[in-house]
Parts: C-alpha cells; structure tokens; sequence
C-alpha cells in the first residue's frame, strides 16, 4: 500500500520533471529564433542581439551547465575583451566605440553560450540549429533575389551599389550590410547540404534549396566569399573522407564529389547565360581591383596598419585608423591589434590557432554528431582565410561556429570518455 507521504513524492517528482520538461522546450523555441535572426542584422544592435541575451537567461532557467574543458575559452575571450577595454580608454567618451566594444562583449558571450550548449552533444538542439540556420538564409536569400532582379518596389535596399569611376556595381547584401558578410553567412548551410548529399544521398527538395543559396553567394560577388566557400568545402570533403573506413562508401563519395563538381560547373554556366551576370562575374573574377592597389588602395592601407601596430601597443581604439586615413585597413588580425591593442591581438592569435588545432583533433573522432562539427570546422577555416582581406571581428556566425566547435568538442572528449567507463 502507498503511503501518504510517497504519493506526495512522487507527485513532487513528477512536477519536477514537467517543470524541466518545459524550461527545456522554451530554450529550444528560443534558440530556434536566435539563430533565425542571425541573418538580419541591417542595423547594430540586431534583432539576434537582444535575442542571445534572452536565450542566455533561458540557459540559466534551464540549469545548462559550463564544463570546465571550456575555461581556456572563456579566458581567451576574457583577455581579448580587456585588452579592447583599456584601449578603449585613449579615446575617451565616443558613443560609437564603447557601442563597438559592448558589440564585441555580447559576441564573446553568445559563443560561449552557444559551447555550453552544445556541450552535451544534444541533437535536437543541433537539428534546430540546422533548420532554423537554413531558413535564415533561405529568406537573406529570397530578399536577394527580390533585390537583383527588382522584384518589388523599394527592394534595391537589399543591393550594396558601388559608383567606380562612372561604373556601377550592384552587389546582392540582402539582410547585411555588407555583401562581403551575406555571402560568407550561407557556406555552413550549403556544406550541411554537402555532407547530407555524401553520406545520405541525393534529393530533389534539397538540391532545389542547394542551387537558391549557390545562386545568393555567387549573387554577392564577393571574390572572398567564393574562395571561403571552395576553401570550407574542400576542408569539409577531406574531413568526411577521413572519417568514414569503409572502401565502398569511399568509392561513392567520390563520385559524388565529381559529380557535384559538373553540377556547379553546369550553374555556373547557367549563371553567366544571364548578360548582367556575366559582366559582373568578368570584372569581380579579376586578381585585383582598383581599391586593392594604388595610394589609397587595401594594400597600401594595410602595410600602413602594420606600422601603427608597431607604434602603438595599446591600440588605436575602435574606428580611429578609419578616422585617420578614410577607410578600414581590410584583414582581421591588424584589425586585432589596432582595436584590442598587442594583448587583445595576440589573444586573438592565440585562440584561432588553438582553435584551429582542437577542431582539427576532434572533427576527425567518430560521435554522433561528428558531421556538425566537420561542417563548423570547415567553415571557420574559411573565414580564418578570409580574415586577411576582410574584418571579420562582428560577424555573428563567426562567433557561432567558434562555440560550436568547442562545444561540441567537449561533447566528443565525454562521449568517447563514457564509452570507456
């Protein structure tokens, strides 16, 4: 017989666990929204912004818990946002600037939330991330379209247009501000798609979804975007070649990489038939152009960058070698240096070569969601690439793939720890 004092018990414990039950759903309906505004981000602060901060109290609300295999990324990210605060303080009260250094704060938070997340290997946590990433980009996507190809009335605000000497250049950005970032923002879905079409096969639905964000990141006519996407999809086919043993799955793999590679020579083709297209391609696909070189040009600037770096080891602070010579210098680790000062940029060293190697490490250890950390690998390597010829320092996605790979990281060295219990 029951007694009074059990039923009480398991009463309690079944409202317990309703209570955990719902917390845990709410932080998925939360997370699924963050990272759905990841995409519009026209002004600072975002949407996505204020979204992270809520999600971060729903993974207090829901107990997530720090591992402590992530304290050398929390220090990392510590350190790198010191150092931006004392060289913050030689430029005084300039709203913009402590805005920039709050900016770069949240980012540092939002990726560690996103490792805490990810650190128990969830998968339908990653799978929410996946979908709701994919629809993100489908909609900067479709806004791009509507934007290039004039759709609607107004939409010419989804274009970043150019004058060059009496040229003009008409870029898809979507929902960015810079085609440089929408362009870079849709390689992760596309190297899901990838690795979904090499270890489970082809279909229709998903190489339809395939060719509308291959279409919105040749659209950006961005030279860095498109050598990230070929430099992130070789990483991304190396590493899933590796993981698999079996010689007949390697075989078509193979295959199927060929035949993907005639497929977008075939889009490519079908691309330039468009006379718009083609003469945008022809002038972007160029080595150099004219804001690269001359007195004035990416080159010069950054040589120039190099030796205030050198001059100055506390920084120059957000914004002033805009302020001094018109123009941002374009790479991410003078970037580094400029606004964090020498500690804040040999952090910043510190934690993508770390980065770099731990990912590298662990992409290649089987777990169940080994083809998520692959995909976030591959595109960090990318955008580590990309970092010499663009600033890197606020994009959102970034800071999502860098928690991404070190929390699922912590979730393989557990996982494979249990096996050996």
């Amino acid at each position: 017989m029951i007694g009074a004092n059990s039923i009480s018990a398991l009463t309690a414990e079944k409202s317990i666990g309703s209570s955990a039950a719902l917390t845990d759903r709410l932080l998925n309906f939360i997370l699924f929204v963050a990272v759905l505004a990841n995409s519009f981000v026209f002004v600072e602060p975002s949407p996505h912004d204020a979204l992270m901060l809520v999600l971060l109290l729903a993974c207090v609300t829901a107990h997530i818990r720090f591992d402590r295999k992530l304290v050398p990324l929390l220090l990392l990210l510590t350190v790198y946002v010191i150092g931006g605060g004392l060289s913050l303080i030689q430029v005084g009260n300039e709203v913009k600037d402590i805005q920039y250094l709050g900016t770069s704060l949240y980012l540092c938070v939002a990726s560690l939330t996103f490792a805490c997340l990810f650190s128990d290997g969830n998968l339908v946590r990653l799978a929410i991330v996946r979908r709701a990433y994919l629809l993100s980009a489908l909609i900067a996507t479709a806004t791009g379209y509507i934007g290039y190809f004039h759709l609607l009335p107004g939409s010419e605000i989804f274009l970043d247009v150019t004058d060059l000497g009496g040229t003009i250049m008409a870029r898809v950005s979507a929902t960015f501000k810079d085609p440089n970032v929408y362009g870079p923002f849709l390689i992760f879905p596309l190297l899901m798609l990838m690795i979904g079409f090499l270890t489970r096969g082809v279909r229709l639905l998903s190489v339809a979804v395939t060719a509308v964000l291959l279409g919105g990141l040749f659209l950006s006519f961005s030279r860095g975007a498109w050598i990230h996407f070929l430099v992130s999809s070789a990483v991304c086919i190396i590493l899933l070649f590796a993981s698999i043993r079996q010689p007949a799955e390697r075989t078509r793999v193979i295959i199927l990489v060929a035949a993907a590679a005639i497929a977008m020579v075939l889009f490519l083709i079908a691309m330039l038939s468009i006379d718009s297209i083609r003469d945008m391609f022809i002038d972007r696909a160029k080595l150099f152009q004219p804001y690269d070189v001359g007195p004035g040009g990416r080159f010069t600037l950054q040589r120039l960058a190099l030796g205030m770096v050198m001059d100055h080891p506390n920084g120059l602070g957000p914004f002033e070698f805009a302020r001094m010579f018109g123009i941002q210098q374009h790479n991410q680790y003078l970037q580094a240096f400029l606004v964090y000062g020498w500690l804040g940029g040999a952090t910043y060293l510190a934690l993508v070569a770390i980065t770099l190697v731990v990912g590298l490490r662990y992409a290649r250890i089987p777990a169940p969601w080994q083809h998520y950390l692959i995909a976030a690998y591959a595109v960090f390597v990318g955008e580590v690439g990309e970092g010499t010829i663009v600033d890197t320092d606020h994009w959102r996605h970034f800071f999502l793939m860098l928690g991404m790979i070190w929390g699922l990281t912590v979730a393989t060295i557990n996982y494979h720890r249990r096996l050996r219990l």
